[in-house]
């Protein structure tokens, strides 16, 4: 019979570690004290995550090796317990930075968010994607305790209020990259607002399908967060040009924008967008190292009230926008009226293609 530690996980697989009924004269290296600290931090840096794990349930050695070497954790591979599991190990994972808790069953409950706000202090990011079973909450308590947070990835996580979600935005107050696509009911004008006061070094938002606040809520974003390089805005659909010429007029440095199924959305924005880059050009002409190439990605699928002319405006601005085989990073499916726009090196590519057939002859 085979013998199992405290966390559910099987002695067999413990491998070096040992912590198994004995024999077979297999060096049993968890009983050891000999193994010097800075060997077993090596050890520890060089195993899979689930590996980690099951040293975390032996030794002192082993487990404080763990504590002072571990900064970067992943559990998305726990498909079940996952919960019991964050409960057990976090308060040997102190000095934590980066902890990945992506589910695809939701188990993940608010104790376990708690545990780790009064634990992992250092936490700079932390992915609770599709834990749809957490509420305000966990983001209460992170709020008090992970005040660090770099990059926060709380997507699917439907039960979240705007309220708690502008009450974390007032204490995490370094945060540069945030997603909230799905999160319909924290995703409002409310909290949008707050987080256009609160995090102003935001570089990366998702809204992805959150339907629930308008071009109010946008515009405290362009103001309050001049830095935004992407900005997911796909099935926002009260939003309209007002939106996008804010974001054109503030944030001048946005790469990516998804304005996917955004049908409000017309030619003035796109040719606001374009005024934006020369705005920027003009503005860095003595400061050639800081030229910004501007938008590398926008997506207007489904965008129908769009006409080719502005949209080529639009891509003349924009060199790196591709509309080419291979490099689309300009994309306008569901767009049948704008199958005429074409980048700079797709309108190339059809000269070549036209002139190289006259010179054979």
């Amino acid at each position: 019979m085979r013998e199992t530690n405290t966390l559910g996980l099987c002695s067999e697989n413990m491998l070096i570690f040992g912590g198994g009924a004995g024999g077979g004269g297999r060096p049993r290296i968890s009983e050891s004290n000999d193994i010097p600290v800075e060997l077993l931090l090596r050890i520890i840096s060089l195993v899979h995550d689930p590996t980690v794990v099951v040293a975390s349930g032996v030794r002192h050695g082993w487990r404080d090796a763990i504590s002072w070497g571990i900064t970067h954790l992943s559990l998305s591979w726990c498909k079940k317990n996952m919960n019991n599991l964050v409960l057990s190990l976090v308060p040997n994972f102190t000095i934590l930075q980066v902890l990945i808790l992506r589910q695809d069953t939701p188990e993940l409950q608010d104790n376990a968010v708690e545990t780790i706000a009064s634990y992992c202090h250092d936490l700079q990011e932390l992915d609770l994607s599709k834990s749809f079973r957490l509420t305000d909450q966990s983001l209460y308590a992170l709020a008090h305790g992970c005040l660090d947070l770099m990059n926060l990835n709380i997507s699917g996580c439907s039960a979240f209020s705007d309220m708690a979600l502008a009450y974390l935005s007032g204490f995490c107050r370094k945060l540069k990259i945030l997603n909230l696509c799905g999160c319909v009911k924290a995703a409002t004008d409310i909290a949008l607002k707050a987080i256009g006061f609160n995090f102003n070094q935001l570089q990366s938002l998702n809204l992805g399908w959150c339907d629930h606040f308008g071009d109010d809520g946008v515009k405290s974003l362009a103001y309050g967060c001049p830095d935004l390089r992407a900005l997911d805005l796909c099935g926002c659909l009260l939003i309209t040009d007002e939106s996008v010429i804010a974001l054109a007029n503030n944030c001048l440095h946005l790469k990516s924008l998804d304005l996917y199924y955004c049908q409000s959305i017309t030619d003035r924005a796109m040719y606001s967008l374009a005024q934006s880059q020369l705005k920027n050009k003009h503005e860095t002409w003595n400061s050639p190292k800081n030229m910004d190439e501007g938008l590398t990605n926008l997506n207007i699928s489904q965008c129908t009230a769009l006409t080719p002319p502005a949209v080529q405006a639009l891509c003349d601005s924009f060199p790196a926008l591709h509309t080419c085989p291979g490099r689309h990073s300009l994309i306008i499916s569901g767009c049948l009226n704008l199958m005429s726009v074409h980048c700079a090196c797709a309108v190339q590519a059809h000269r070549a293609a036209v002139v190289l057939p006259h010179l054979a002859h």
